[in-house]
């Protein structure tokens, strides 16, 4: 049976209150008084109902925050820790708050550092990169590259509203991560600022402390500024989608494809749940029917071998009994992909909330692993809902509820039972969305002692006093 709990004051999003009634204002903390002393009024918010917005992020409401800076540049981060640090409160890093595993909600009494202000970017196409405040938004870094003949691929779902710093602390991946990768496969040096206000200048090299601090969702350091490697994009691309009587065939069409020599530059799936919340939503057209929807594109600057690419996917698909259709043109290819980023609202249609897991799982059991997590939901109760980026074996099951009639609780015991899942077909528990609060206590099952143990001597390391975002990943 699953008895972990979390804290008693966290609460999934739509199931807390936005606010308990009080009668006065409390007065400011001494640390935001400080903070307003050292950065002024602009950058401080210590209004109880400006800290309250503060407290959560997409999946979890935490503890209001004692006070919430908005800095511009590093020295103001800086000057924030080290007054945070006089005064022994935690610090919580917050990015556009689109984080999917508690990460950003603050788990106690807290100084949350919101970096969306800092948004400055510079491309310098000589040398193929991109200099980027944390506060960036991740489309943002494309937009701007794009004239100078280049792109930044990393392409979270949430990409019109995630951070540069918020990617890097979870190690978003995207559509695209198959080929082209993660956020961290394009960070060339990357600036943090360490638990006593230290700032340090991370480059990639033979001990990458940069990697270290890639994924650590905020709790070694704070991530200020990255330089990003961009590349020139495909001149072609070409795209099919494909839908199946069976889960298994998906998954086998899949395998053959790139067993075969084809390396999709999107390798996409939905199940028929999540394809017909998907067409209530947009009526384009979607296979209602099918038990597995595969989308597909194939990309590079030589069409013959993306034509190739292409042509050994549909083959593949063919032969393990899909039904195949090319996009006729490039309108045609971004309905298709419109229908795999409108999956969130889709499912916001449903119910008022999700749970939204993020498993990793060998390609090999992929098939099984999408039917027992479907059985685990449907005799649950629950709506359950699964998707992602199959050519990785990166599924996101999502469980569909309404905290008005539906126990939280419940929704946590199937999230853990999902967890088991993967666990037990030799997966891992986090593929982009990180550990956060909502899976550190599964953690125990996922990673044996003595890597535990290592993770935390890492962590007391660069945090003896745990001072950085408290309560996530380690349990």
């Amino acid at each position: 049976m699953f008895n972990r709990r979390k804290p008693e004051k966290l609460a999934l999003t739509a199931n807390s209150p936005v606010s308990k009634p009080r009668s006065t204002e409390a007065p400011s903390s001494p640390l935001a008084l400080e903070l307003t002393r050292l950065l002024g009024p602009q950058k401080v918010l210590s209004a109880y109902a400006e800290r309250l917005n503060y407290r959560y992020d997409a999946i979890l409401v935490g503890e209001t925050p004692l006070c919430v800076v908005l800095p511009e540049t590093t020295a103001d981060v800086v000057a924030a820790v080290r007054a945070a640090k006089a005064a022994g409160v935690p610090i919580v890093g917050r990015g556009a708050a689109s984080g999917l595993s508690g990460g950003a909600a603050p788990l106690q009494e807290s100084l949350v550092i919101s970096f969306t202000r800092m948004t400055k970017l510079t491309i310098y196409p000589q040398q193929r990169e991109a200099r980027a405040q944390a506060g960036v938004i991740t489309l943002a870094v494309s937009e701007q590259a794009r004239p100078h003949g280049l792109i930044y691929p990393p392409d979270p779902a949430s990409f019109r509203t995630s951070t540069i710093g918020g990617n890097l602390g979870e190690n978003a991946g995207g559509p695209m991560c198959f080929k082209y990768g993660v956020s961290g496969d394009y960070v060339r040096a990357l600036e943090f600022v360490d638990v006593d206000g230290g700032v340090h200048e991370l480059r990639r090299d033979a001990f990458d402390l940069a990697g270290l601090l890639i994924g650590s969702e905020g709790t070694l350091g704070l991530i200020t500024e990255a330089t990003l490697r961009l590349t020139p994009p495909p001149r072609f691309t070409r795209t099919l989608m494909s839908h199946f009587a069976e889960v298994g065939q998906a998954a086998e069409a899949v395998s053959q494809a790139i067993a075969a020599g084809a390396v999709p530059a999107k390798l996409e799936f939905m199940d028929r749940a999540c394809t017909n919340a998907v067409e209530d939503y947009l009526q384009i057209g979607l296979p209602r029917e099918a038990e597995a929807v595969l989308l597909v594109d194939t990309d590079g600057d030589d069409l013959a071998t993306v034509e190739e690419e292409l042509a050994l996917v549909e083959a593949a698909c063919q032969d393990h009994g899909g039904t195949v259709r090319r996009a006729a043109d490039d309108t045609e290819s971004a309905a298709l992909w419109r229908a795999r980023r409108s999956i969130s609202p889709a499912l916001g249609r449903i119910r008022p909330q999700r749970m939204n897991e993020d498993i990793v799982v060998p390609r090999s059991v992929l098939a099984e692993v999408v039917r027992e997590i479907r059985a685990l939901g449907e005799a649950s109760g629950f709506r359950l809902v699964q998707f992602g980026h199959i050519g990785d074996g990166n599924l996101h099951p999502n469980i569909l509820f309404d905290p008005r009639t539906e126990s939280s609780e419940k929704v946590h015991e199937l999230a853990y039972q999902v967890a088991q899942v993967a666990i037990r077909h030799g997966g891992v528990l986090s593929g982009e969305h990180g550990i956060g609060a909502m899976k550190r206590d599964f953690m125990r099952d996922a990673v044996d002692a003595v890597t535990l143990e290592a993770l935390w001597d890492v962590k007391r390391a660069l945090d003896p006093e745990g001072m950085l975002n408290p309560g996530k990943i380690l349990p």
